[in-house]
C-alpha cells in the first residue's frame, strides 16, 4: 500500500470513533460574548472579554471551571491552516503567536515531520497516550474536576486524564519521562496556569507528524471569560525542534445536555489488532527523537 495512504487509515480510524459517540455529546453553548470559533479571532475578543469578567467561585475562592466542556475544531488534525480532504475536515490556523499562524519549525525539522507522516504510525491510532498538549484538543467532550489541591482532567477521546497539583509539589526528577509528562499548576489571578515538563517525546502535536524531543516545556492558561467559555492558551517551547515557542489558542465552550455523562471509550496501550495492520501497510511505530539527536540535525543543517 502507498505511503501517502497512512494518514488516510489513521483519520479514517478516528472518524469511525467519532461516528460512534452519540450526537448530544458535541452539543455547546453558542451564544457568547466572543461567539466566533476561528481560534485567531477568538483569542482577541477573549484577551478583552476576560478583564471584565468576574466568574463564578469554588468555595475556596477559586474561578469555578468544573464541568463538561467540548472543543469545536480540528486542531487535533492539523494546527495550522489547513484545507478540507478526504481524510481532513479542513479548518482555520490555531497558531496565535506567531502572528503569521505558522509553527516555526527548522528546516530539518519539517521534513522530518513529512517523513513522521509517510512512514510512521500516529501514536494515537495504536491506543497509546496522546501526550501534551494534544491530549487537550482531541476531539470529543472533557470533563474538568477542582478541589484546592487538584485540577483534574477527564478526556475521554484521548484516553487519559490529568490530576494535577496545585500546590508546592516538588518537580519529579529529570531521569524519569512519562507519556504526559508531569504537571504542576498555579492560580495568578483569574487564570490557572499549568507547566508540565518529563515529556517522553513519543507522541506528535497533531496528525501531521510535528514532534519535539524530552527537553520541551509546555505552559497552558486556562482562564473563564464567561460563564460557559473557557479561553485556552498553550505555549509549546523547545529550541531543538523549533526557532522559538509558538502559542495556541482555543474556545472551551459548557456543554448543555443536562445529565451528560463522559462515555467510556475502550482501547489499551500498544492495541496489537491496529498496529498490525498498519504495520502490513508498511508503517512503524514512532521512535521518537532525543534532545542530543535534534540538536546534531541542526548544525548538520547549518
Amino acid at each position: 500500500m502507498s505511503r501517502q495512504f497512512g494518514p488516510m487509515l489513521m483519520s479514517l480510524g478516528a472518524a469511525s470513533v467519532l461516528a460512534s459517540t452519540p450526537v448530544i455529546a458535541q452539543e455547546r453553548i453558542t451564544e457568547s460574548v466572543c461567539p466566533d470559533n476561528t481560534p485567531v479571532v477568538f483569542h482577541q475578543c477573549a484577551l478583552e472579554a476576560a478583564q471584565a469578567f468576574d466568574p463564578p467561585r469554588t468555595p475556596d475562592g477559586q474561578p469555578d471551571m468544573g464541568g463538561v466542556w467540548n472543543l469545536p475544531g480540528t486542531a487535533f488534525e492539523d494546527i495550522e491552516e489547513h484545507p478540507e480532504a478526504l481524510d481532513d475536515g479542513g479548518g482555520p490556523t490555531t497558531i496565535v503567536d506567531p502572528s503569521d499562524g505558522r509553527v516555526p519549525m527548522r528546516a530539518w525539522s519539517d521534513s522530518r515531520r513529512q517523513e513522521n507522516n509517510q512512514a510512521h504510525i500516529h501514536p494515537s491510532a495504536a491506543c497509546l497516550l496522546s501526550g501534551m498538549p494534544y491530549t487537550m484538543y482531541r476531539p470529543g467532550p472533557y470533563q474538568f474536576l477542582q478541589t484546592p489541591e487538584h485540577f483534574v482532567v477527564l478526556a475521554s477521546r484521548a484516553h487519559a486524564y490529568r490530576a494535577i497539583p496545585l500546590d508546592e509539589t516538588p518537580p519529579v526528577g529529570n531521569s524519569i519521562q512519562l507519556w504526559n509528562g508531569a504537571s504542576n499548576g498555579r492560580w495568578e489571578g483569574n487564570t490557572l496556569i499549568i507547566e508540565t515538563a518529563n515529556l517522553n517525546a513519543l507522541p506528535w502535536i497533531d496528525q501531521r507528524g510535528r514532534f519535539y524531543t524530552e527537553e520541551v516545556r509546555v505552559v497552558e492558561r486556562l482562564t473563564l471569560i464567561e460563564a460557559d467559555t473557557i479561553h485556552y492558551q498553550v505555549t509549546v517551547e523547545d529550541p531543538n525542534v523549533y526557532t522559538r515557542p509558538f502559542t495556541i489558542a482555543l474556545a472551551y465552550r459548557r456543554n448543555t445536555v443536562d445529565g451528560f455523562e463522559l462515555i467510556v471509550e475502550a482501547c489499551y496501550e500498544n492495541n496489537d489488532t491496529l498496529v498490525d495492520i498498519y504495520r502490513a501497510a508498511g508503517f512503524t511505530l514512532y521512535p521518537g527523537i532525543t534532545a542530543e539527536e535534534a540538536r546534531e540535525a541542526t548544525e548538520a543543517d547549518q
